[in-house]
């Protein structure tokens, strides 16, 4: 993706106007038109104004994966799975409404250190799994080489990343709360629209209290 389809796509999720972001950058909106179309880009000191604007870093906006250390790169960093090995009890919950009869597609959104994404896997479903934290990726392959299973792990953050392809199941434990809430319909949105006919939504978050306030 180049640096006017990222402006362009991060721009319309926070649901602003070409107008508007051409204000806070104190450009033209035609500027930003020609940004979004590839006509031209902008200059490089402008970068960082972009990116703050757009609630990004510059990687982002330049199109590479963040770099920085997560909070789980620390938590991932021994030679111990944090979150142990045994599989989540949504990962039953799958099995029993949508089984294995087929390799049905799933797609394990923060995947951690890939105890479940290796489960289902395990047990016959078609796995494609990502998280924010290189760490975490480089063990859940590691697991998945000694189950001797195939999952296709990669590194992404779903605040910046959306989907293209279409899955049976989409399941993510304890992500969507990092989500910042002007993304999160966004998020939502891409995940509806590339879950197959008949598919199904797995989704927990972690919450402090026995309630939780979703997007409207």
């Amino acid at each position: 993706m180049n640096i006017g389809k990222i402006i362009s796509a991060k721009r319309k999720e926070l649901g602003i106007t070409q107008q508007v972001l051409a204000d806070r950058l104190h450009v033209s909106f035609q500027a930003i038109s020609k940004w979004e179309n590839g006509i031209s880009y902008p200059d490089i000191e402008t970068l960082p104004l972009i990116a703050s604007a757009l609630n990004i870093s510059i990687e982002s906006l330049l199109g590479y994966p963040t770099r920085s250390l997560t909070e789980y790169d620390n938590h991932y960093a021994g030679k111990e799975y944090y979150w142990g090995l045994e599989p989540n009890k949504l990962c039953y919950e799958i099995m029993q409404r949508k089984p294995p009869v087929k390799p049905h597609k799933v797609l394990d959104i923060g995947c951690g250190e890939g105890k479940d994404a290796v489960f289902l896997a395990k047990n016959g479903y078609d796995v494609t799994a990502f998280d924010v934290s290189d760490t975490g990726i480089q063990k859940a392959k590691a697991l998945a080489e000694i189950h001797g299973v195939t999952v296709d792990f990669f590194k992404a953050d779903i605040k910046d990343f959306r989907i293209e392809a279409d899955y049976d199941i989409i399941f993510s434990s304890g992500v969507f709360h990092y989500i910042p809430h002007n993304l999160r319909q966004s998020v939502i949105d891409n995940l509806k629209a590339h879950t197959k006919i008949g598919g199904l939504n797995v989704i927990n978050v972690f919450v402090g209290k026995s309630f939780y306030s979703i997007c409207s």
